[in-house]
């Protein structure tokens, strides 16, 4: 019997939750998704224990805690540090991909506009962080 896998969504549109939940379900049905609404929201969460995600994907433009102030802040961190962190993003500027890179995220995905551009943006990350075996 496989583990339960789980996931955490920091991001603050409802909207865009919604959809990342949505896809996600339709090909990881048995996956355990917490949400947060912003970065530093992410972190108090983090750090009290209330979630231990396998993999973090994490939005850039939120308020009180942005994306990359959320990435500094968990390297000071040694229990949140070397979890996996998927930048989501409107963005598709290089400067920011690179910089959330150095940064210590993954993988930088731009939102897509398109279910079927979710699913398979979402796939690859699965298979590429060797999280959880897809079907």
């Amino acid at each position: 019997m496989s583990r339960q896998i789980t996931c955490f969504l920091i991001d603050d549109d409802q909207d865009d939750q919604e959809i990342f939940l949505t896809v996600l379900h339709s090909f990881m049905p048995a996956i355990h998704c917490v949400t947060a609404a912003n970065g530093k929201e992410g972190l108090q969460k983090l750090l009290a224990g209330e979630v231990n995600p396998d993999i973090i994907f994490l939005d850039l433009n939120m308020p009180l805690m942005n994306g990359k102030q959320f990435l500094k802040a968990r390297h000071a961190h040694e229990k949140i540090k070397h979890i996996p962190v998927i930048i989501l993003s409107t963005s598709s500027d290089q400067e920011t991909i690179l910089e959330t890179r150095q940064l210590g995220a993954k993988h930088f995905i731009t939102k897509p506009d398109k279910f079927s551009h979710w699913e398979i943006s979402l796939r690859s990350v699965f298979q590429d962080s060797n999280v959880y075996a897809i079907p």
